[in-house]
């Protein structure tokens, strides 16, 4: 989840029309389009298998100390905590922040290649073993924590969290579930203009399901199997329905920019930063705060980083701010990662394969993308699907992302193009186990119904 940073105030929004052009400014050519690629990763005791709290010598903080020590980064400071960190001016545009429980996040810099996203990434993670390494910490790449309890996870000490705290259990199950048990790799992407953009979203949408299942990672809670092959899939279902979910409009005639607006206008917020502190505004709308109609801030009309802050709180399985996210793979070991930017790469960002990726989905109903996005969590690439089952499509989904990559014909130093990255999803669906089989099937095996074997196979 992203770290406010800028703290000046700025111009109050004129109209609903600035909020559209706030999208619009996101259209880039398509010799501009980049990848940025985030991902999510738990931080545990190398001796214990513990989680990590913030405080202490060998806590989450120290971590961060120990980056900006070794590694060059800055820090993100709210109310004297570490929250965040950020490159020095002039450097890559990549940054590290914190998830609730701790979970640690490297949000990359937009790359134009993969090969650059896996380098990246690759960078990050000898970062983290050379400041975590000395402090007796390691990581792990799934999507949900597999054996600390809620009470046992710590908190993190951002404001922000504290209000969402606060307000998730008022409007579903399982909303403390997903900020503080589950983590997640995401992959952001650009547009050409409207048109496209709505393409690229509804192709997305409809092929969420197939991505979760792909990277189901998350079978286990609190050391025994939890009955699904995506628990941080299951989670969001019940985490709040005002803000995620599958959106229907996008694929309703007139969706553009402008509805994507009503839409973010009409969600709940949860705050307000002023003067470096956050203002709980939970439950209250944009559109009356762009009419000065918000409590607690009555008269006062939101700046543009009001709405940029009021957009990253929206939660959809894909979001769009001025660039297009995909949020529906749980977290996994480094060579999933980069299979992520792959997989959507592959199918948006080549003409014939995006024509090719909607030419499978555009007669797909409502009703049938709603039962993939309900089903998938349980059942992964075994969920039914139209007289088979959804192994069928991630076959032609994943040979239709590697013709993509075929024809961007970014290639490495050795070589190779972009279709290397794709190597464990083409394992998936040869073999049609995913991480969360595999897992499960060595906790009844060789495991012999141990849950501590996951932190090695799922390190990073």
């Amino acid at each position: 989840m992203s770290t406010r940073q800028n703290t000046q105030q700025g111009e109050p929004i004129g109209s609903r029309d600035e909020l559209v052009q706030w999208i619009a400014e996101g259209e880039k050519p398509t010799a501009d389009w980049r990848l940025g690629t985030e991902h999510e990763k738990f931080v545990f005791k190398q001796d214990s298998f513990e989680p990590v709290p913030y405080d202490g010598e060998t806590g989450i903080s120290a971590l961060m100390q120990g980056l900006m020590g070794c590694c060059g980064w800055e820090p993100i400071i709210e109310q004297s905590n570490i929250i965040g960190l950020k490159r020095a001016f002039g450097q890559p545009g990549a940054n590290v922040s914190l998830e609730p429980g701790g979970q640690f996040e490297l949000s990359g810099a937009p790359l134009e290649t993969i090969h650059e996203t896996a380098a990246e990434t690759d960078e990050h993670l000898r970062q983290c073993h050379r400041a975590g390494g000395p402090l007796g910490l390691s990581f792990m790449g799934l999507g949900a924590s597999p054996m600390w309890s809620l009470k046992e996870t710590p908190k993190v000490p951002k404001q922000r969290y504290g209000i969402m705290t606060q307000y998730m259990p008022k409007v579903g199950s399982m909303g403390l579930e997903m900020m503080y048990r589950t983590a997640t790799i995401q992959v952001n992407l650009d547009f050409g203009d409207e048109a496209d953009m709505t393409q690229k979203m509804r192709i997305a949408l409809a092929l969420q399901p197939v991505a979760t299942a792909l990277f189901a990672s998350s079978p286990f809670t609190e050391g025994k199997p939890n009955g699904f092959k995506s628990l941080r899939s299951e989670i969001w279902r019940f985490t709040d329905p005002d803000r995620t979910g599958m959106l229907p409009f996008v694929f309703e005639d007139g969706m553009g920019y402008e509805r994507l607006v009503d839409y973010a206008l009409d969600v709940p917020m949860y705050f307000v930063y002023r003067d470096g502190r956050y203002i709980d505004a939970a439950g209250s709308c944009f559109r009356d705060f762009l009419a000065g109609r918000l409590p607690g801030l009555p008269g006062e009309i939101p700046t543009i980083d009001d709405w940029s802050d009021h957009v990253t709180t929206l939660f959809p399985e894909v979001r769009v701010k001025r660039f297009i996210e995909m949020r529906g793979a749980d977290g996994g070991r480094a060579d999933m990662i980069a299979a992520l930017p792959a997989l959507w790469a592959g199918l948006l960002y080549d003409g014939a394969s995006r024509e090719a990726a909607w030419d499978l989905v555009k007669d797909w109903t409502q009703t049938e993308r709603q039962a993939l996005r309900d089903e998938v969590p349980r059942l992964a690439l075994q969920t039914p699907f139209r007289g088979g089952v959804l192994l069928d499509v991630a076959r032609q989904v994943v040979a239709i992302a590697a013709d993509g990559l075929k024809a961007r014909d970014r290639i490495n130093s050795a070589g190779e193009d972009e279709r290397i990255f794709l190597a464990p999803l083409e394992d998936i669906v040869e073999s049609g186990m995913t991480n969360a089989d595999r897992y499960l099937e060595k906790f009844h095996g060789s495991w012999k119904g141990r849950i501590e074997p996951i932190f090695a196979e799922a390190s990073l």
